[in-house]
């Protein structure tokens, strides 16, 4: 049994590019509750808690129920779910799965794989992470989940067959003169820009293109809040900040709040502006909330 495969083929709910993260999100987390505790068990009504933060802060908008995947990620045949009655999950709903002490673990045939090669465990979740979430957010995410990967267990994997064009980076920040869409930051050590990336608007992970027209340049903190749904670009290319957004410093009303409304900085003329399609799949499938109202000039 082909496991790296069998997780890259997760069984989702699907629609125009809709983000259903929900099956990734709790099959990392019990990949790192494996790597904690082999033999332990993941109790709905323990873990509830932690799981709806996980889909509230790397999920979309909408609002959902951890429920849901608990039974549903059954059918992959990578999880079980027993209740105080015997195997079996009773269905996908939250009072159904409190009341009967549903509690959900990786499939044996999976255990006894991870058991013989424990490096599988971090090639599984790095596939999960390729697929589904942008590389800003590995990090943070694998320490949500209690997830431990060893620096060799962060390369791609053949499995993702999708490839990063390598020229994107240097053309967006081309196209952009160096300098933060949002805020015009353009730090240098000599000649090589430092703390300026590439980012896509559409996620790589769901099929958003290494194009100009689907590129961003932005300051570390800004890419960060950008794949957070903190900001976003409304129809007019001006930023939109979360009214979830919360911060009272100084700092964080002039790098972020004061955003709010503002115009994009680029690209320079000839360079694609981003695309429509992109920006609407950003806005309804990463950005949070509703936009604040623009701030005073």
């Amino acid at each position: 049994m082909d496991w790296l495969e069998r997780t890259a083929k997760l069984r989702q709910w699907s629609r125009s590019g809709s983000r259903a993260p929900h099956k990734p999100l709790l099959f990392l987390y019990a990949l790192g509750r494996f790597q904690q505790d082999a033999d332990g068990e993941l109790r709905y009504s323990a873990v509830e808690e932690d799981l709806q933060r996980l889909l509230t802060e790397y999920g979309p908008p909408n609002r959902t129920t951890p429920a849901y995947p608990f039974h549903h990620l059954v059918s992959d045949g990578v999880w079980e779910v027993r209740t105080d009655h015997g195997p079996g999950s009773p269905g996908s709903g939250v009072r159904e799965l409190r009341a009967v002490g549903a509690a959900g673990r990786l499939a044996p045939e999976l255990r006894a794989a991870l058991r013989r090669e424990p490096s599988l465990l971090g090639r599984m979740a790095r596939v999960l992470l390729d697929l589904h979430f942008p590389p800003s957010l590995h990090g943070e995410l694998c320490e949500a989940v209690g997830l431990e990967l060893e620096p060799t267990q962060t390369e791609r994997l053949s499995v993702v067959r999708r490839r990063r064009d390598p020229r994107m980076r240097e053309l967006v920040l081309t196209a952009y003169e160096y300098q933060c869409a949002f805020c015009g930051y353009d730090g240098r050590i000599g000649t090589v820009p430092v703390g300026l990336e590439a980012a896509h608007v559409r996620w790589w992970a769901f099929d958003g293109p290494d194009d100009i027209n689907n590129g961003l340049c932005l300051c570390s903190l800004h890419h960060k809040l950008f794949d957070k749904g903190v900001l976003g670009i409304g129809d007019s290319h001006r930023i939109l900040v979360s009214q979830r957004f919360v911060g009272h410093s100084p700092a964080a009303r002039e790098h972020v709040i004061a955003l709010a409304g503002r115009p994009l900085i680029g690209p320079q003329p000839g360079a694609h502006p981003i695309a429509a399609i992109h920006r609407s799949w950003h806005t309804t499938q990463v950005f949070h909330g509703s936009p604040r109202p623009a701030t005073a000039a």
